[in-house]
């Protein structure tokens, strides 16, 4: 009698300590055949020796998917059109990448006839909602493993994971005990631990920077920058034209060697805590500037204001890992239909973490020069404001005399009273 065909679980794989960990651990604790899955969102040389570590853990097979441009092209580009950013000031790096990676991990689930993924997020982070809410959302029938929140899962510390490894007969070729936790995409690398962890300290930038340096680091020199965009979409850069996440490479090199696009930020988790990290965002940061500042040119009043509104609720929704549903799409329809008209040439200079706008055109350009200066144009008569002014404020007008009123009708009332006393 053939032996029963041990059932498969997809592993979101990245190399490190816990998806390490994981591997033997998913054998003994359920028998499965573990298959990882590392999604490449262009994190570089981290992966560097990663299938013989993957089969010397105990993975029967490793999947390394080069999702770069289905990264750029279909989750950073529409949050780059909206200008959508967490909490002013995070640009979504990790969060943008998750729903990318968690649709292969399913599409691999269903190449191998997988009936559960597991990923090595916490308990106490946003990652596992990001994770979970996009299996739910397309593989509903699929089973989803989280061992920090699994009973059987013992290892409470890295120090834990470490030693689990070693009985294993697992080299790890990395020690936690020194080092940051970190996320690396092609748009950005964020930092947490160590000295980060107390509010009150300094990040120790020279130990921690990997992309680029501090603007008091950076060349006392301008460097000069040209992008086009069509229709939202960047282009060129500098007269080349490239791919999207050529640009964003290209962006990367230029910003990280003039200290741009380094932050230091306590953002609020969807779970409720405070955490705080450094995001190094060359290209990205250097991106959203160059299209706000065709945008300005180009959007209505009216649509620009509203179009902020929908890119701060498509930040909260990415964030918290609600890619795949019907509100973002609904909302990014929104942010495209602004984008029709979002073509055109885009010039500033890179100095010390600064970008310093350097003149902006656009064929579809909104600004009129004859109405705008402060020279009569035939356009635009001063005496035509009159009139606006006057109905723009007439509720401010009726108010107060209003209250003009009010205020009459008591001080009548308070001498009546004087004199009856």
């Amino acid at each position: 009698m053939a032996a029963k065909k041990k059932e498969k679980v997809i592993l979101a794989y990245s190399g490190g300590l816990d998806t390490t960990a994981i591997i033997p651990w998913l054998k003994e604790t359920y028998g499965y055949d573990v298959v990882c899955v590392c999604a490449d969102c262009g994190q570089g040389n981290e992966l560097d020796g990663l299938e013989e570590r993957a089969k010397a853990s105990g993975a029967t097979k490793l999947y390394i998917e080069d999702i770069t441009d289905d990264f750029c092209d279909n989750y950073v580009v529409p949050c780059v059109q909206a200008h959508a950013v967490y909490e002013n000031k995070y640009l979504l790096g990790t969060s943008m990448a998750r729903p990318a990676i968690a649709k292969r991990l399913v599409d691999i689930a269903r190449k191998e006839g997988a009936t559960a993924i597991c990923h090595g997020a916490t308990g106490k982070g946003n990652d596992q909602i990001r994770f979970e809410l996009a299996f739910k959302a397309l593989a509903p029938d699929i089973r989803v493993i989280a061992p920090w929140r699994d009973p059987n899962w013992k290892l409470q510390s890295r120090e834990d994971e470490e030693e689990y490894c070693k009985k294993h007969g697992i080299n790890l070729p990395f020690s936690h005990s020194n080092s940051y936790s970190r996320d690396r995409n092609l748009w950005h690398l964020s930092h947490e631990g160590l000295e980060l962890e107390d509010p009150s300290k300094e990040p120790n930038y020279k130990h921690m920077l990997v992309l680029g340096v501090t603007p008091q680091e950076a060349p006392d020199k301008e460097t000069d920058v040209t992008m086009t965009f069509e229709k939202g979409v960047p282009k060129t850069v500098n007269g080349k034209k490239m791919k999207v996440s050529d640009i964003i490479r290209t962006l990367n090199e230029l910003g990280a060697k003039n200290g741009v696009g380094i932050i230091d930020i306590v953002e609020n988790r969807v779970v409720g805590m405070k955490s705080r990290g450094v995001y190094e965002t060359p290209g990205g940061t250097i991106l959203y500037e160059a299209h706000q500042q065709l945008e300005e040119l180009i959007l209505d009043r009216d649509t620009y204001a509203l179009k902020q509104e929908m890119g701060n609720k498509l930040a909260q929704i990415v964030y918290e890992g609600k890619w795949f549903t019907p509100l973002r799409e609904a909302v990014q329809a929104f942010i495209e239909s602004t984008q029709q008209y979002v073509t055109g040439e885009v010039h500033f200079k890179l100095y010390k973490g600064n970008i310093i706008k350097a003149g902006t055109t656009s064929p579809y350009s909104l600004y009129n020069q004859d109405i705008a200066s402060f020279t009569t144009g035939d356009m635009y008569d001063h005496t035509d404001a009159s009139g606006f002014i006057n109905l723009f404020g007439l509720s401010l007008k009726v108010r107060a005399l209003k209250m003009q009123e009010v205020d009459e009708k008591a001080k009548k009332s308070k001498k009546t009273a004087t004199k009856k006393k």
